[in-house]
């Protein structure tokens, strides 16, 4: 297997040695809804993000990386 895989004329350059990243990435209301119950069921080998543009949504989150939208808007 190589470790470079072309797709759509998009070439990704795969580490090798590494093991897999997976990050999964909730935006707003919803995705921060969804990513929320993911981490509480505690599933193992993910990280998870959520982005919002509502703080107290993000403090309120038991998810430990957060990014919030908009601040400067």
């Amino acid at each position: 297997m190589s470790s470079n895989t072309e797709f759509d004329n998009i070439s990704f350059d795969l580490p090798k040695n590494q093991s897999n990243v997976i990050k999964v990435i909730g935006v707003g209301g919803g995705g921060s809804n969804a990513i929320n119950h993911m981490f509480r069921q505690g599933i193992k080998g993910v990280d998870f993000v959520i982005c919002n543009t509502d703080s107290q949504a993000l403090e309120n989150s038991p998810v430990p990386i957060k990014i919030q939208l908009g601040v400067s808007l």
